[in-house]
């Protein structure tokens, strides 16, 4: 396992666990389930993991695995909060201060900043890798391509 304190410098190590977890015989929740167990485990500022299931027919998105503090946010419509406008958007989202975000859902007081990105599997948005942090600004440019080149490697559980 990665140590939880080696922060960004281990990227290229998650890169190669979540690339053996996506090959492992697991079904494809026990997958997602051990990529947020691995992220939550490894970045100190990762504080909750999960993913969101797109549903095109309803426009929604549905929870999926996920490590950290429950939420209630289970349904979350297309265009509404972070998740959603990233359904609606295509594109990754960072909040580096959710007081600062007109459209942000609060999932707890904790939460201080917001990555998410999106999961596409042949263009089409499949899912979406959530992640809170209770830290203002603690994502870099190392996380948004670490993600996206997750994201990529996830795209093929879908």
């Amino acid at each position: 396992m990665i140590q939880k304190n080696s922060g960004n410098n281990q990227y290229p190590l998650l890169v190669e666990s979540v690339s053996n977890i996506v090959q492992s015989s697991q079904t494809r929740d026990e997958k997602l389930m051990a990529i947020c167990q691995l992220l939550h485990e490894s970045v100190p500022y990762y504080h909750w993991v999960g993913f969101y299931i797109a549903d095109h027919r309803k426009k929604e998105l549905n929870l999926g695995p996920f490590v950290g503090v429950s939420t209630e946010h289970i349904k979350i419509p297309f265009g509404r909060g972070v998740c959603g406008q990233v359904a609606e958007t295509l594109d990754m989202i960072v909040v580096q201060n959710v007081d600062l975000e007109s459209n942000y859902i609060s999932c707890g007081i904790d939460v201080k900043s917001e990555i998410v990105v999106p999961v596409f599997k042949d263009g089409r948005l499949m899912a979406e890798l959530d992640i809170d942090s209770h830290a203002e600004h603690p994502f870099t440019e190392k996380d948004k391509v670490l993600l996206k080149n997750l994201c990529r490697q996830i795209s093929s559980l879908f």
